[in-house]
C-alpha cells in the first residue's frame, strides 16, 4: 500500500499581539482545531516556524514541550473534561499541582462567578457552570495563552453568551492574549484580530479597532 500525505494545514501565517482577543473562523475541516493544536504544543509543525514570545517553539524536543504545555498554555476545549468523582474546587487544584506560578484556585473560581459551588461535584453543575469550572481551571495555571476551542458549542445560546463575555472580560482584565475557535462568523465584532481559515491556509486577517462588547452581538 501507497503513502498519502495529507496537509491538514500548509500556508498557515499571522501574528497576534500581547493580550489581544483573537477569533479564528472558519467551516469545519478548514483546519483551525489543527492550528491551535500546535500553536497549544500538542501537535507539531512539519515544517516552518511558531513563535511565541520571540521563541519557536517548532524546534522544541518533546520535554520542552511537554514544560511548555504545562506552564504557558491554558486549553478550554468544547466538552469539559472534568473529573466526576472531584469537586468543582478539586478540579481546578489538581491542575495546578504541576504548575510553576498558579493563581490560588478559590479565587478564580470566585472570579468566574462560582463562590458558592466550590464543592459541587460535576454532575450537580449546569452546562454553563461545568464551563465556567474549566475556564478558571486554564486562568488558575496563569497562562500566557488561553486556547479556547469551540468553547460554546455544547451549551445553549444565553449560557454561550456568557462564557464568551467571562472570556472577554478575562482578556481585558487580565492582559491575557485569548485565542477562540469557531465556525460562527458572528463572533467576528468581538474580537481585536479575526483570522479566516480556510482549506487548510490563512484567508482574511482583519484587525477591529472598537471590538463590540459581546452583550451587543447577536446570532
Amino acid at each position: 500500500m501507497g503513502e498519502i500525505t495529507i496537509h491538514a494545514v500548509d500556508g498557515i501565517s499571522f501574528t497576534i499581539e500581547k493580550g489581544e482577543f483573537v477569533v479564528i473562523v472558519g467551516p469545519s475541516g478548514a483546519g483551525k482545531t489543527t492550528v491551535l493544536n500546535i500553536l497549544g504544543g500538542m501537535d507539531t509543525a512539519t515544517s516552518g516556524e511558531i513563535r511565541v514570545d520571540g521563541v519557536n517553539i517548532a524546534s522544541y524536543s518533546e520535554k520542552k514541550l511537554t514544560g511548555y504545555r504545562r506552564n504557558d498554555i491554558g486549553f478550554v476545549f468544547q466538552f469539559y473534561n472534568l473529573l466526576q468523582n472531584l469537586t468543582a474546587l478539586e478540579n481546578v487544584e489538581l491542575a495546578l499541582q504541576i504548575c510553576k506560578n498558579p493563581l490560588d484556585a478559590e479565587r478564580v473560581l470566585i472570579d468566574v462567578g462560582l463562590g458558592e459551588r466550590l464543592n459541587n461535584f460535576p454532575a450537580q453543575l449546569s452546562g454553563g457552570e461545568q464551563q465556567r469550572v474549566s475556564i478558571a481551571r486554564a486562568l488558575a495555571k496563569n497562562p500566557k495563552l488561553l486556547l479556547c476551542d469551540e468553547p460554546t458549542g455544547a451549551l445553549d445560546y444565553q449560557t454561550g453568551k456568557a462564557i464568551l463575555k467571562l472570556l472577554q472580560d478575562t482578556c481585558r482584565e487580565k492582559k491575557m492574549t485569548v485565542i477562540v475557535i469557531t465556525h460562527n462568523s458572528a463572533l467576528a465584532p468581538m474580537a481585536d484580530r479575526v483570522i479566516q481559515i480556510k482549506n487548510g491556509k490563512t484567508g482574511s486577517i482583519v484587525l477591529n479597532e472598537r471590538p463590540l462588547s459581546v452583550e451587543k452581538i447577536e446570532w
